[in-house]
């Protein structure tokens, strides 16, 4: 007997590739025995995260053209052509009971490739403001799942509100005890952030007085690791840096405060956790969705945004020494950040996948 298989396209980003696995998990959960295959870009990061989990990872061409110069988006469309002509031949292989696209680049080719062949395809949006790809998506999938219910409407009012599926670790996710310690995790995705690199190292020297009691983990991409090791060791703190911090969910257990880019996946997991956060959204995120993202924990009293534009050492440090002098704030923030959490997203997209795979 043939074994079921269910493709998730997308990747290219953590952000893309970590709802993909918590949508995969909840599959398997369900159905014993079944293959889940990724489609994505085929990098390096990709197959790292991947690889711990089991899953095969089939590369397709694919293309952005968001924010590109006109000779890389023709460049962009080239190879999204490619791509679609590639998912056509490996979907025509697999025999997909579903289609998933969950966002990036290589969703595109593949989930129009799956409506081509009439394959059941959902689309998953996890950002305020949908992407180019999953807009031009959204009339031809037979169903579109999203995180917030404003999102609807870019969508002509069609969609489902979900939110956006975390990996299963995240829902057993412990709440921190309060120590002698404070407690920072700092990250910005997972190709790091320059800039909330550059601001964490010029924050030092204000919080040296405070050293004693703080404690950093601080995934800073590839690049700024080695740099960021020797700030913290010449300034004396006590401090764990990685280039990417894989075991993300015990660090979000260790922490008190964390600081980072406002992607999705980052929002979605700072909720399951119950977190309070700083959060400094990308600038040039596509059509400013990471601001949108960030806004929705600061209305609900859950973040700090503070703006790449006017963010410095100084003015980080003061608000990282604010929120350590007033447990009581602190505690508020958790709770809020709490009380947005979806953990059943993952198992609300599932029921969707099997109403359209019956």
């Amino acid at each position: 007997m043939a074994v079921e298989t269910f493709v998730i396209a997308g990747g290219g980003t953590g952000g893309h590739l970590y709802p993909g696995i918590a949508i995969a998990e909840e599959i398997q959960q369900r159905r014993r025995g079944v293959e889940v295959v990724f489609a994505g870009a085929g990098t390096r990061l990709e197959r790292d995260i991947l690889a711990p989990h089991g899953y095969r990872l089939i590369a397709i061409r694919s293309g952005g053209v968001v924010g590109k110069s006109t000779a890389a988006r023709i460049r962009g469309i080239g190879r999204a052509a490619a791509g679609y002509f590639e998912s056509i031949r490996t979907l025509m292989a697999l025999k997909p009971k579903a289609v998933i696209g969950v966002g990036g680049y290589a969703s595109g080719p593949v989930v129009m490739a799956a409506v081509t062949l009439r394959r059941p395809s959902l689309i998953h949006e996890q950002n305020y403001f949908p992407g180019l790809t999953n807009r031009i998506l959204a009339p031809w999938v037979r169903r579109v799942a999203v995180s917030f219910e404003e999102t609807k409407h870019y969508f002509g009012g069609r969609g489902e509100v979900t939110g956006n599926p975390i990996r299963a670790a995240f829902r057993s996710a412990k709440r921190k005890t309060r120590g002698d310690t404070f407690n920072v995790l700092i990250f910005g995705g997972s190709q790091g952030a320059k800039a909330i690199n550059n601001s964490i190292l010029d924050a030092l020297p204000h919080l040296q007085e405070h050293r004693l009691g703080l404690r950093f983990t601080h995934g800073t991409g590839p690049n700024d690791c080695e740099r960021a090791r020797a700030a913290y060791a010449s300034s004396g703190f006590e401090a764990t840096v990685l280039p990417y911090i894989l075991d993300i969910r015990e660090a979000y257990e260790w922490a008190d405060l964390v600081i980072a880019r406002a992607g999705a996946s980052s929002v979605s997991e700072i909720a399951a956790c119950g977190k309070a956060s700083i959060l400094v959204p990308l600038p040039t995120s596509a059509h400013d969705h990471q601001r949108y993202n960030a806004r929705k924990l600061e209305e609900a009293g859950a973040a700090i945004v503070m703006e790449e534009s006017v963010l410095t050492g100084g003015s980080l440090a003061r608000t990282l020494l604010a929120l350590r002098g007033d447990p009581g704030r602190v505690i508020a923030m958790e709770r809020s950040a709490s009380s947005l959490a979806r953990p059943d997203a993952a198992a609300r997209i599932v029921d969707m996948i099997e109403e359209i795979a019956a």
